[in-house]
């Protein structure tokens, strides 16, 4: 048996959802647990729209297999039905997401469809639209009622477009706005005036964070009805932001709470009484409590819960471009198209003069103005605010003077501005936190203090907030940036810290350092003055960076954590070093390579844990996707093409369409042939180190990269064998006892340059080798392998003597040897040059010139002789102890 139910004091989104729910499962039986509003009931006595439903008493308990629970995720809300949740297959279809069912049942025995709309009968719209499930025009209108009254007319800032577009459907499907508006129209009645009344008498003000909060309290004998609409009524009367309402009715409490501001979630606040709702909207019944008993501990939980109101200084950008009233509007368009900006402060002495915006600027120079000064054309009267001004203050200024670009000024001096997207990311950033992802995906929550608990060791997660300590100290902002944050949200292990300051990085790093001795640690600091950052090197064990430069570099090393000034940057032409200059966090954030590395977590002990996305990291996180910031990304640094390849390959990610146009597009423009060889080479080399040679170089040809190395380069099919023999011979090399260190990324340059003409090889090592001795250790490699390639060619056999073996190859390098090895397809060749690294090419004489002088042999020239001699005859397996050594030794010398 299936049975269809929703909570105690059904609503028009219960009931209509009810009606839907039946519709999809026809086989169901909708049980309604409870009471319902009255207006609920007059208007079920008039129109009648639910099929045949029953009481709890009448169903037979011990057949139920599954329950559909429609518009609530709350045990408490279910009535008598809450015994039954554990005998049966839950379904859930809401749009609260704090219901208690979710943790009280197991995963296996519960299916939940909770979204983030306005009323539970959009998400039912929605999927009786994808469903080609006709409905009638009174299932249609109820549907409408149901979103209405969740949505305040789709006023509440819970409404979403999904519930805008369900109404849309309803309406074409025949719902009857008279018929909506006649029982959503409020009226109150007499007993509801004298509760009203009472509500307001009994009230109180308080003041939480800035928070102004009417708490309302009555007393009745008998239920009054449908009250929610009564706490709307009080909301539009009283000037206040909050509004929490408690009803007592013979010895049940009601609780009913409003807020429109987002420092108060009240469906937050209520779910620790056990009840639910939305942001701005919530109730919950108790039995068995005083009111006064529970207006105190509503008290406890408001201090605890609301957020303090954010004010202009904890939004704005603390360091802006600006322009002296005397400049050129000439130079004034430089400045806008260099920092990437469209609003210039006009600044004299450090004083506030006014504004100049790009629009102004161009349609000025449009019309003969280039050479008249900035103050000529500037807006003198905008808006200003101060750091102490409620950002809602901000908000309404912003909006009623259509002004994009807010001052914040501070006894006549500029000390940050707030632009629209500073507002809207305030405005929105609480609905971030209502996302439910399933496990697999990048949950998109604000705070990830918790998950630093857990992803750190103890002594780095300690390290983060005393830093947020220092800051705090010092009056800047501190954030963790770059890998480490990625990484925290794929769940991936990284002790790279980086940290970036909004103030002065070196006093910052100097402080922390200082305070950490204070603690018993060793901590040193190195700073580089020119760029104002610094490092930290905190003595212990802790573990190497992610990627080592070394195929063996896995030694514990002490932590090293870097502190920058944060900085924006411009580029003077394409592919040149950047000029870096003092900046804000969102600046600095905004000269990185790609979106999931512009992710920021702050550190300050108030905000301590919360991520900071500016330009959506976590959605491309989330959908595994490399994405540049903007479109001259690449002009600006080729070499990011190479690390766009890097990521993708390192993470699995797919390049963005508009990425791969952009690295298209490089190659065209030839803006590789600009870059340094040191440049160059880094990227390539970190490309070759993290990624399989044979990947990397087939990547690099499917964006027609390899011509930066040298036009004639081809990834041919002779390319291909050296690259797939290369990553066979690292795996062997990776499994034997050799000791020896190998540069993985200059083995795979010396087997794609392998085939190049000597003057082609030059001219492609030039490029892409940071200097000379590095040029002739490649060249060496090449010139070595090829020889004794040859030579091995030409002498190869079973029978070969190993002392000629070891000849051929003795005084080549490793990458040398290795080079060979993949060079060729002649199996009993790499059979020889592996039986020289295994077996003959750390044969050494175990006796010294000590030994000899012992023996009577007298010191010179002779010595080198019996030495080799000794080795020769080792090679050849003849002596293989000291003992057979000496007797060698004595014959020889007879």
């Amino acid at each position: 048996m299936i049975i269809i139910t929703t909570h105690i004091n059904a609503d028009f989104d219960a009931i209509a959802s009810l009606i839907a729910a039946k519709k999809l499962y026809p086989e169901g039986i909708i049980v309604i647990p409870g009471s319902m509003e009255k207006r609920v009931r007059d208007f079920l006595e008039t129109f009648n729209p639910i099929p045949e439903a029953k009481k709890i008493k009448d169903i037979s308990r011990e057949k139920i297999e599954k329950i559909i629970i429609v518009d609530s995720a709350s045990s408490e809300r279910l009535g008598d039905l809450k015994e039954l949740i554990k005998r049966a297959k839950i379904i859930i279809y809401d749009h609260h997401r704090n219901g208690d069912l979710l943790a009280k049942i197991p995963k296996t025995d519960i299916e939940i469809h909770i979204e983030d709309v306005g009323a539970t009968a959009t998400l039912f719209t929605e999927l009786l639209q994808k469903a080609k499930i006709s409905i009638s025009p009174l299932e249609a209108t109820i549907l409408s009622l149901g979103i209405y009254e969740e949505t305040g007319s789709l006023t509440f800032p819970s409404t979403t477009e999904r519930d805008l577009l369900a109404v849309a459907y309803l309406l074409k499907r025949g719902a009857n706005l008279n018929i909506i508006s006649s029982f959503l129209k409020p009226f109150i009645n007499r007993e509801e005036l004298s509760l009203l009344t009472d509500l307001i008498d009994e009230s109180r003000d308080v003041i939480i964070g800035n928070i102004r909060i009417k708490m309302c309290k009555a007393k009745r004998e008998e239920y009054p009805g449908e009250i929610a609409h009564l706490a709307h009524r009080i909301m539009e009367m009283e000037n206040i932001d909050a509004l929490i309402i408690l009803l007592d009715i013979a010895g049940k409490v009601a609780i009913i709470a409003r807020s429109s501001v987002p420092e108060l979630d009240v469906s937050e606040l209520l779910s620790r009484f056990g009840g639910g709702g939305h942001p701005s909207a919530a109730s919950v019944t108790i039995k068995d409590r005083h009111l006064e008993e529970l207006e105190s501990e509503l008290m406890i939980v408001l201090k605890e819960i609301v957020k303090p109101q954010k004010h202009a200084k904890d939004i704005m950008t603390p360091h802006v471009i600006t322009i002296e009233p005397e400049a050129t509007l000439k130079e004034a368009e430089k400045e806008l198209t260099k920092y990437g900006v469209n609003v210039l402060p006009v600044i004299k002495n450090g004083r506030f003069l006014g504004l100049i915006s790009r629009e102004t600027v161009e349609k000025a120079i449009f019309h003969g103005f280039k050479l008249h000064r900035v103050m000529e054309f500037a807006t003198v009267d905008a808006e200003v605010v101060s750091p102490e001004t409620p950002v809602t203050e901000v908000e309404r200024l912003m909006i009623e003077q259509n002004q994009r670009f807010m001052p914040v000024i501070k006894e006549g001096r500029l000390v940050g501005a707030i632009t629209r997207t500073d507002i809207l990311r305030t405005m929105y950033e609480g609905l971030l936190k209502k996302e439910n992802f399933t496990e697999t995906m990048i949950p998109r929550i604000k705070n990830l203090s918790l998950r630093l608990h857990e992803h750190f060791p103890p002594e780095i997660f300690k390290f983060l907030k005393k830093a947020g300590e220092v800051a705090d100290s010092l009056g800047y902002n501190a954030y963790l940036v770059g890998g480490s944050v990625r990484d925290l949200l794929r769940g991936e292990k990284n002790l790279d810290i980086d940290i970036v300051i909004e103030g002065d990085g070196i006093i910052f790093a100097k402080k922390l350092a200082e305070m950490m001795k204070e603690e018993g640690l060793s901590a040193r600091v190195k700073t580089h003055e020119r760029f104002r950052t610094a490092k930290i090197i905190i003595d212990g064990n802790f573990e190497p960076p992610l990627h080592p430069k070394k195929s063996n570099d896995f030694l514990r090393t002490p932590l090293l954590i870097d502190i920058a000034t944060a900085r924006t940057e411009y580029y003077e032409s394409p592919a040149a070093l950047p000029k870096v200059e003092t900046s804000s966090i969102k600046k600095d954030l905004y000269r990185r390579d790609f979106t999931i590395n512009t992710l920021a977590i702050k550190l300050n002990s108030r905000e301590f844990g919360t991520l900071i996305d500016f330009f959506g990291g976590q959605k491309d996180l989330k959908e595994k996707t490399i994405r540049v910031l903007h479109s001259m990304s690449l002009v600006e640094d080729p070499t990011r093409a190479l690390r766009a390849i890097r990521f993708s390959e390192r993470f699995d990610f797919k390049i963005s369409r508009h990425t791969e146009n952009l690295i298209k597009q490089a190659v065209k423009m030839n803006l590789f042939e600009r870059l340094s060889s040191q440049r160059l080479h880094e990227e390539l080399s970190l490309l070759l180190r993290e990624v399989s040679p044979f990947k990397a170089v087939e990547r690099l040809s499917q964006y027609d990269l390899l011509k930066m190395i040298h036009p004639s380069l081809k990834f041919d099919e002779d390319v291909k064998k050296r690259l797939k023999n290369l990553e066979e011979t690292l795996a062997w090399f990776s499994l034997s006892n050799i000791k020896e260190e190998i540069y993985k990324d200059k083995l795979s340059i010396e087997v794609i340059v392998y085939d190049l003409s000597r003057q082609a090889l030059e001219r492609a090592l030039e490029k892409i080798c940071p200097n000379k001795r590095y040029i002739s250790e490649v060249q060496k490699d090449i010139y070595s392998a090829k020889e004794a390639l040859r030579r091995l060619q030409s002498v190869k056999s079973q029978d070969l003597d190993p002392v000629e073996l070891y000849n051929l190859l003795h005084d080549l390098s490793m990458e040398s040897i290795l080079l060979l090895i993949s060079a060729t397809e002649d199996r009993e060749i790499k059979r020889l040059c592996i039986k020289y690294l295994g077996e003959l090419r750390n044969v050494k004489p175990a006796l010294t010139g000590k030994d000899l002088l012992r023996l009577g042999l007298q010191p010179g020239p002779g010595y080198s002789r019996i030495f080799r001699e000794i080795l020769y005859e080792k090679l050849r397996g003849r002596l293989k102890t000291k003992e057979e050594e000496i007797e060698f030794v004595k014959r020889s010398a007879c």
